[in-house]
């Protein structure tokens, strides 16, 4: 990708501006255009380091704003999108489905056409594996797997990659999915359950655990995920999905103690043990278990995840123990309001 310049949206996001960080790291001959409206969920303090780099460009702005992406389109000439930009934590999503239809089915509309006007190279929607539904105690996740949504956020991811397909058969868009499971690791918005838990560790506050916690997720750390993505840029075919997974299927409650765990031996003077676990009113229409069969990813491009949970898990913990003037910036007045009403309605 040296020599190319990158559209990467909701790039200051958890997942996006970790893979902004990986591009620059990797390559030296590269622009990147950063396009993000800095909701809630983000915070320009993921992009500090960057202020100087003159590979990386920051635009605040809205992707359903046709207006501003065909300016941005034509000023800077992308060779490559990649959205990241979407609304995605489900619990919210539940109570307010409006917005995540806007922005994740209108917006991915939105970038599309500008692409496919602009003649981009290459369209990668990134994606998640909340769109197959809920698997039983056997079986994963294929890509040929039946789409079957149960929230609203999973649909209307749904809904984009139905789009980014559709442009694909219809226009020949150069389109390419990814469908990853759940994703962990620095920057990382804590209305998540991993840093819910970090930081309710800290605070001595009760870590809420869906149901009986035996929810099973196939946890991805955020690094393997960033080089799937640009292995798929590089040599995906386009009209194809490809399922990134981290081949570490967990309970949420056995990934509960682990963190505890771990939390625990960092700070062995806290008080952190697992009397902190309180369970709650099951969220509705939870999905029992997520698995992803990343056989396809592995086989054709030859990308498989490195970072095993164990260790993926402790770089998280000491990352958000080195980094906790980041965590207390992003806790704002609107996030705890969101916590006190969505935990006191279980």
């Amino acid at each position: 990708m040296e020599g190319m310049t990158l559209l990467v949206t909701g790039g200051a996001g958890f997942i996006g501006s970790n893979f902004v960080h990986h591009l620059l790291e990797r390559y030296s001959d590269i622009a990147v255009i950063d396009l993000d409206m800095l909701t809630y969920a983000v915070n320009l303090a993921n992009l500090s380091d960057l202020e100087a780099d003159p590979r990386h460009t920051f635009v605040r702005g809205d992707i359903c704003d046709r207006k501003m992406v065909d300016r941005l389109f034509q000023e800077h000439r992308p060779d490559m999108v990649i959205n990241f930009a979407a609304e995605s934590h489900v619990d919210r999503s539940i109570l307010e489905p409006d917005v995540f239809v806007r922005t994740n089915v209108l917006g991915a509309q939105c970038l599309l056409g500008a692409a496919r006007e602009h003649e981009v190279e290459r369209f990668l929607q990134v994606s998640t594996d909340e769109v197959y539904g809920s698997l039983g105690p056997e079986g994963l996740f294929t890509e040929d797997t039946p789409i079957d949504p149960s929230s609203p956020y999973s649909a209307s991811k749904a809904g984009a990659d139905l789009l980014a397909l559709a442009y694909n058969r219809t226009f020949g868009s150069p389109v390419l999915i990814t469908r990853c499971s759940n994703n962990y690791g620095p920057y990382q918005f804590p209305e998540k359950l991993i840093p819910v838990i970090i930081m309710n560790c800290l605070e001595g506050r009760p870590i809420p655990v869906y149901g009986d916690g035996m929810n099973v997720r196939d946890w991805l750390y955020v690094g393997d995920h960033c080089s799937a993505i640009c292995r798929v840029l590089k040599r995906g075919r386009p009209g194809e999905v490809y399922n990134v997974g981290g081949n570490n299927e967990c309970t949420n409650i056995d990934m509960v103690r682990t963190i505890i765990r771990i939390m625990a031996d960092r700070l062995p003077d806290a008080g952190i043990d697992e009397s902190l676990i309180s369970f709650v009113a099951d969220r509705k229409g939870h999905d029992r278990r997520y698995a992803i069969d990343a056989s396809k990813i592995a086989s054709d491009l030859g990308w498989e995840p490195t970072t095993s949970f164990e260790r993926g898990m402790a770089e998280t913990v000491d990352w958000s123990l080195e980094n906790r003037g980041w965590m207390d910036s992003v806790i704002s007045k609107d996030y705890l309001n969101y916590y006190d009403r969505n935990y006191s309605q279980r």
